[in-house]
């Protein structure tokens, strides 16, 4: 970088800079390299030191004339602001300093990085409530509306939430004069420090009540009972969770109102085994209806639906029935419900089954060689979710 051009270059801003294009260059810059922003990083305190020499250099009419002259040199000797300044290597409070003093407002540093009046209202934000929320996989695959019954806090009546007594109102608090914070500046041999803390005479509120009312003691709040309706939608999963906005707890004096975090826990259905929005159902057969194929009922989330066994159908024989899983959350469509076939083997015989089963032992002849290998099995598995043969 050549004299008289670094701190421009620094700022990504022209030589021709209005004041207000440079302090809007060195804001952005600041923010993405503050060091509370970056977790200590040398490399980005460096850079936030530096952007900040450049404006407090750019932004100064006597400053930047020198500097435009002279470069650094300028700053440094008779022609510029002297070397009282110390411009060249910032130290990182001057620089904390130079940035709260322009861009910390009545809130002081915290409203650059969310305080300020938001921080007020974060602090008088009510609890948030959670429940845990009992579903059935009926509740999965066609969504549902549940009711939930809260012990909570409400608005007090009396005072419309405000915590005064009905009649008066809170006055602004003559500590801070209404900013909630407290700033008080120190002196060490590095430089001005300057600290911002809620009021102690407010706790942060900005104001003050006299004359607090009697039903709520001054909180606006009072203990209350309601019953909130929850919309639960199709597909969701085990330990999933809904948040309610604005259902919490009030806060205190009109502050808002946290939210209703319902946590989901479904109960298992015997009958399938869930793998994401696809269902697996196992079906038990008879010797006679795996080997000569049949018609079978069998049930999905909506009702029994009939399915045809293929004759010859083996153990762990897969069929899909597409479209009869579960709703895919946020998207349109059904899983598949997987039909898994388990041949059923009688374990008590009557004396009639004994003697056909002998018939038949000595003519059925032996299984395939990889009839037990499983390979089929798994094979159909795979092809059954997707994951080819």
């Amino acid at each position: 970088m050549s004299a008289g051009t670094a701190y421009y270059e620094l700022l990504g801003v022209s030589r021709e800079a209005t004041e207000t294009e440079i302090k809007r260059a060195y804001r952005k810059l600041a923010m993405q390299y503050h060091p509370d922003r970056n977790n200590g990083d040398k490399a980005a305190e460096e850079k936030f030191k530096q952007i900040t020499e450049a404006y407090e250099v750019l932004c100064d009419a006597e400053k930047r004339a020198a500097y435009d002259r002279y470069g650094e040199a300028g700053l440094r000797g008779s022609g510029g602001s002297g070397g009282a300044y110390g411009f060249s290597h910032f130290d990182l409070s001057e620089a904390l300093n130079v940035f709260m003093r322009d861009f910390g407002g009545m809130g002081g540093f915290d409203s650059i990085f969310g305080g300020g009046e938001r921080a007020r209202r974060d602090r008088h934000r009510g609890a948030d409530i959670k429940v845990t929320l009992k579903l059935t996989l009926a509740d999965v695959a066609a969504g549902a509306q549940k009711t939930v019954r809260l012990r909570t806090l409400d608005r007090c009546t009396e005072c419309g939430g405000s915590g005064a007594k009905k009649g008066t109102r809170a006055e602004t608090c003559g500590t801070c004069r209404g900013s909630g914070e407290v700033r008080r500046a120190t002196h060490s041999m590095f430089g001005q420090f300057l600290s911002v803390s809620p009021c102690p005479s407010c706790a942060g509120e900005g104001t003050v009540i006299s004359h607090p009312c009697s039903k709520c003691q001054g909180d606006g709040r009072i203990k209350s009972e309601k019953t909130v309706q929850i919309d639960v939608p199709a597909g969701v999963a085990d330990h999933h969770y809904l948040t309610v906005r604005g259902q919490g707890a009030p806060g205190p004096r009109n502050g808002p109102s946290g939210d209703l975090i319902a946590v989901l826990e479904i109960a298992e259905d015997p009958r399938f085994e869930r793998q994401g929005d696809d269902l697996v159902y196992d079906l038990p057969v008879s010797f006679t209806e795996a080997a000569f194929g049949t018609e079978v009922k069998v049930p999905t989330p909506y009702g029994e639906t009939s399915l045809k066994l293929q004759a010859g159908t083996q153990t762990g024989t897969v069929y899909r029935v597409r479209g009869q899983g579960l709703p895919r959350l946020g998207e349109s469509g059904k899983g598949d419900l997987h039909v898994r076939v388990r041949v059923w083997t009688p374990t008590h015989l009557t004396a009639e089954q004994r003697a056909l089963l002998e018939q038949f032992a000595k003519i059925e002849g032996r299984p395939p060689a990889d009839a037990g290998s499983g390979k089929k099995f798994w094979s159909e598995l795979r092809r059954a979710f997707g994951g080819g043969a």
